[in-house]
Formats: C-alpha cells, sequence, structure tokens
C-alpha cells in the first residue's frame, strides 16, 4: 500500500475512534466503549483518573449515571468532537488532539446547555492491527481551566 493512503487510512481509523467514544458514551453503550480502550490505557477527565479498561468503563458509566437526571437511560450528555489534529509516530503508535464541546441535555429548554468546552489529548495504539485509546486526557478550557499542553507528536500532556 502507498505510504500517503496508509497514513490516510490511519487518520480516519482515529477519528472514527474517537467520534464513536462520543457516540457509545452518549447513547450508554458501556461495554462497546470499554472496547474502545487498551486493556492498560488510563484515561484522565474532570472526575477523576482510571487505568484499566474495566476501570474505564465503570467509571464513566458512573458519570452517565451522575448526569441521567431524569433516567432516559440516553443521552443525558451529548459530546460533540472536531478540530481533530493526529500526528502518526510510527506504524502502531499516534497522538491527537480533538475540541470536544460538551452540552447537558438534562437542562430546562430556557437553560444554556453548554456544560464545559475542552480538548482531548490522546494516545493511540494499534494492538492486533486495531487501533484503541491507550491514553487521554481532558484538558478543560471553560469554565474552569486546567490544561495540560502541548502538541501531538511534540511534547503532548499525556495522563501518566
Amino acid at each position: 500500500m502507498e505510504p500517503e493512503l496508509k497514513r490516510l487510512l490511519t487518520l480516519e481509523a482515529i477519528r472514527d475512534l474517537r467520534v464513536r467514544y462520543c457516540h457509545y458514551l452518549d447513547a450508554n453503550r458501556m461495554e462497546a466503549l470499554g472496547e474502545l480502550f487498551t486493556q492498560d490505557a488510563t484515561c484522565q477527565v474532570d472526575r477523576g483518573c482510571w487505568r484499566g479498561r474495566e476501570a474505564i468503563r465503570d467509571g464513566l458509566a458512573e458519570a452517565f449515571v451522575a448526569y441521567d437526571i431524569h433516567r432516559r437511560g440516553a443521552y443525558p450528555f451529548l459530546h460533540a468532537v472536531s478540530n481533530h489534529w493526529i500526528e502518526v509516530l510510527d506504524d502502531d503508535r499516534a497522538e491527537g488532539r480533538c475540541y470536544l464541546i460538551d452540552l447537558d441535555t438534562s437542562r430546562p429548554a430556557s437553560a444554556n446547555p453548554l456544560l464545559l468546552l475542552a480538548v482531548y489529548a490522546d494516545e493511540y495504539r494499534r494492538v492486533d492491527g486495531k487501533w484503541l485509546i491507550s491514553r487521554t486526557g481532558l484538558d478543560v478550557v471553560w469554565p474552569e481551566p486546567n490544561v495540560g499542553g502541548g502538541d501531538p507528536g511534540n511534547g503532548l500532556v499525556l495522563p501518566s
């Protein structure tokens, strides 16, 4: 396969991974969500830091329950991601950033649904031919800034 085609397919697979993360989380598909992470993954968000696929799945499931105040079972929030910046470091590792607009759908229609603005800082690894999230950190920009910084492939700050 031509190198540029391989690179484009890699970029698209990684973008799709982060988009599926948002859909699975918002729709309460926690088993599918957990499968997007490596077994030894680290996930640091505004609610805490979890290590390992099961701990990440369980932590995100708890966050879902906390926001699902109307007990709808799906979409107590919407995670909209954009502006993906991905640097492929080698055949099996990449780093990236993407913007997050997090909306709280449980609020009344008259209220501002904006929950937070942030940037995901991610490390991706290819395991058995499949791209997975191996480390992710949430750099909150608003309302209370907490940004780690760095660029993909050049000093990106990731959870350890």
